[in-house]
This record gives C-alpha cells, structure tokens and sequence, in this order.
C-alpha cells in the first residue's frame, strides 16, 4: 500500500512513516517545514518528502492520506482531497488499525516527561530481551530511530508496544484526544497541568479527556500514577476498573514507589522495602519520577524492578533533552525541548544539579546559566502562561527571550526579573545578545519545541568567531 503522510516531520507523524515503511508500505509524505531531528530519521529511511501542501500532489494517487493534526480546512492539498472524494485517515486511527491489535500496549501519558519515561520503558523492556515495538515523540539515543515495529507477537504471547500518548487533538475531523485510539493495558499518568490552551478551555476539559483514556484500560491492565497530582486523583474519582499503582509518594504509602536519594543515585522503595537501586547519568527530580513510572510499569510485563533499574543505568535519555550541542571559548550550548514554564523550570533545576556537582577551581566564580528560549507552543504563543514565566526562570542567572511573533508583550511578562532578563524580536540580535553577555565557565541552556532558527549552531559559530 502506498500512504501519503499529511505533516510528516511532526515528531508522531514521523514515527508513524517509520512504522508503516518498515511494515512494508511505500511512504511518502509532506510538510510545510522540516528540520532535524525528524528531517534526518526521514532522509536516511529514503523516504520522499515533498516541501507544502500543493493540490498537485493528489496526482501521486496514493491508496490513502493519512492526515497529521497539523492540517486544518483550508489547506490545498486537504481541499483537494476532500473534493476528489480520496482515502483518508487520522494518524492514531492508522496506527490503531494497522499496528496495534494484538500488541500489549503501554501508553505514557501526562503533561511532562511522555517522551523521556516512554523511551526509559522500551530500553528497560529490550534490555530484557523482549524486543519491544515502540512509538516516541523525540529520538531515543539508545535506539537511534523515533519508532519501530518490534518482534512480532506468538502464540499466547504479545509483544509489548510502548506509546507516547499525547492528550492532543487527532485531526480536524477527529476532535478527541489522540491516546484514546490506543486502548492501553498498562498506562502512565505522569502528571496534568493546564496545557494546549488552544483546544482546551481549563484543566478540567484535559481531566475530561484522561478520564476517556482511563475507562479504555480493561480490568487486567494496570495504571501507574503520580502520587503527587491533585489533577490525577480527580480523573480517578470519576471512576477506575483496574489495578493502581503509585509513585512518587513523599512519605511510605503501602504498595507504591518512591525513591530515596539523589535523582543521579537513588533506591526504589516499595512501602519501607528497597527494591531497587539506580545509578545513572541523567539529573533532576522530575527524571528520578520519570524512572519511578517506568519501573511500575515495566513490572507489569513481567520485569523485575531490580532488572528495570539495571537497565537504566545504560539508558542515554532522547535527543534534546538537556543536549550538550558543543563547547567553545570554555562555554557550553545546550538543546532542550522544553516549552511548558513548569519542564523549563524543572530543565534549569537540573541543570544546576548538575553543575553544583562539578568540582570547580579554587577562586572560580560560580558557573553561571543563561537561559534562552522562545514562547513557541500554541499555548504560549496565546500568553496563557506568560505571568508564569519570571517564576519558571527563576534559577537562571541571566533570561534572553526570543519574542518574533507573539501577540504579547513579553518584555512586560518579564518586567519582575529586572536587568536579569532580555528579550529580542529576531534571532541574529538574540544571538548576538547572549555572545556578548557570556564568559567561560557558562551554561547556555537554549529551549523550545522547534527548530528554533537554529540557534544552537549560531551560538557556537559567534562564540567561535570571537574566540578566534
């Protein structure tokens, strides 16, 4: 069968082309701009990427569209297809049709960390040996690619098919939640804040939503959820049919896990016993979480916590998370995806973890981080969290905010943090702000969930120039 993928350089809809070519379909696609590191994983499977959404491309008489939630009405090829009366299909709907029966689905859901806990699973599950299929919103520097079929299911046995599983809408034509197509039998809940403020009128619409998720989970299944989110009790009080499993208590809860010591150095406990113990690379609380669920999780495919927490002490978390881009003039460029005020607060924490922790020279003055990022989610773009923002900053030492095209006036949003922060409307001058404002021994943290006009590569070239 040949598909005709309708944004296929967003990160689900690149993971789904993945799929579908390895199952054997021809897969084309197109989007209105690609960058990496979905761009790359496309080119290198040689799948053919058009640039647009031209009506012309109905012409290549595919077998069927499948349509990314980034198309709306309005746009030509969409148009096209609607009037030619052709094939079409939602992305979650394909995968749920194409992919998933027979498979155990574990599906991580939640406002925070989906990509990192779901790629944390899968390596615990191959790391066990069990060959899992896998769907990530990001790339698993483990696995090197978004997404993958696994070992096919055998007699009496399913392979398990970890997800993320994004609270979303499907398609314009699909107004549900992506993750209710996925009909998981072990669920993460992570966490729920407010989020998507474009679809979503306030926290409880998004409860709403989990709780739909919820009701899918049969009885046999088992939900991994955030002892902490007052959001998650109340999804729960509207009603649950299966086993629940906690983490993340602050103090001894019968039955759940919590972890006891450093993110980068902790045991698991169950109740008052250790069951556990991981020792990894990777910092910050909400990460030391992230573990928590994925261990839970992973149980209830048959893998000890034990053997789950030796795995991740191998696990290489996901390209742009906390990435070092390079190091110039004694200067370090990180790449992150944060975009939420509470992940780029959770980011900056953790990355001050990490740099207390290093030994510095005598006399040094302490290492200092830059923050750099841009308000580019539909939800911040609207201003929704923008008073949120001083509060989200708080443990950089100096904010540079890229403000091109919002509606909001971000100088204002950042008034409370004084001379601390700065704000430019175009890249080059931003660039040129946070080279002139750096000295060794800095930590450029830059974040957002685009390509973010490549500001990463800018950063090192100016600080290379200067340097020379």
């Amino acid at each position: 069968m040949h598909i005709h993928i309708l944004g296929i350089c967003g990160t689900f809809m690149g993971g789904l082309a993945v799929l579908a070519r390895e199952a054997g379909h021809r897969v084309t696609g197109c989007d209105a701009a690609v960058y990496p590191p979905m761009s790359d994983q496309l080119a290198a499977l040689g799948i053919e990427l058009t640039e647009g959404y031209d009506a012309d491309q109905l012409a290549m008489e595919p077998d069927l569209f499948v349509v990314g939630n980034v198309v709306t009405r309005g746009n030509p090829l969409m148009e096209a297809i609607l009037d030619a009366g052709a094939r079409y299909t939602s992305g979650p709907q394909w995968l749920a049709d194409q992919i998933l029966p027979g498979r155990h689905v574990l599906a991580v859901a939640g406002t925070h960390g989906k990509t990192t806990t779901t790629a944390m699973l899968a390596w615990i599950l191959e790391h066990a040996g069990r060959q899992p299929g896998f769907l990530v919103g990001g790339v698993p520097v483990n696995f090197g690619v978004s997404a993958r079929l696994g070992a096919a299911s055998g007699p009496g046995s399913a392979t398990p098919f970890v997800i993320e599983a994004d609270e979303y809408d499907t398609a314009f034509f699909d107004k549900r939640s992506k993750f209710v197509h996925y009909r998981p039998r072990t669920l993460v809940l992570n966490n729920l804040e407010f989020d998507h403020a474009d679809i979503f009128d306030d926290l409880a619409a998004i409860e709403r939503q989990f709780h739909h998720l919820v009701r899918t989970v049969p009885a046999s299944g088992r939900l991994v959820v955030n002892a902490r989110e007052d959001s998650l009790k109340r999804v729960l009080a509207q009603g649950c049919w299966s086993e629940v499993v906690r983490f993340g208590a602050r103090k001894e809860e019968p039955g759940a896990l919590r972890a006891r010591g450093e993110p980068h150095a902790f045991d698991v406990l169950r109740g008052s016993m250790k069951i556990a113990r991981v020792e990894w690379g990777l910092l910050g609380e909400h990460n030391q979480l992230n573990a928590l669920a994925a261990i839970a999780a992973a149980e209830h495919v048959g893998v000890a916590p034990e053997a789950a927490a030796r795995a991740l002490t191998s696990f290489e978390n996901v390209r742009r998370r906390l990435e070092l881009r390079g190091t110039l003039a004694g200067v370090a460029v990180y790449d992150d995806f944060a975009h939420h005020p509470t992940a780029m607060r959770s980011t900056i924490n953790g990355l001050r973890r990490r740099i207390d922790q290093l030994p510095a020279p005598a006399g040094a003055p302490r290492p200092r981080i830059l923050a750099v990022f841009e308000p580019r989610s539909n939800t911040m773009k609207l201003g929704t969290m923008k008073a949120q923002l001083p509060w989200s900053l708080e443990e950089a030492d100096l904010a540079f905010c890229h403000s091109g095209g919002l509606t909001w006036d971000a100088a204002q949003a950042l008034a409370p943090m004084g001379a601390q922060a700065v704000v430019c409307d175009n890249v080059a001058s931003l660039v040129a702000r946070v080279v002139a404002a750096t000295r060794p021994g800095d930590h450029v943290l830059c974040m957002s969930n685009g390509g973010f006009g490549g500001v990463h590569g800018k950063l090192l070239e100016a600080l290379a120039a200067r340097h020379r």
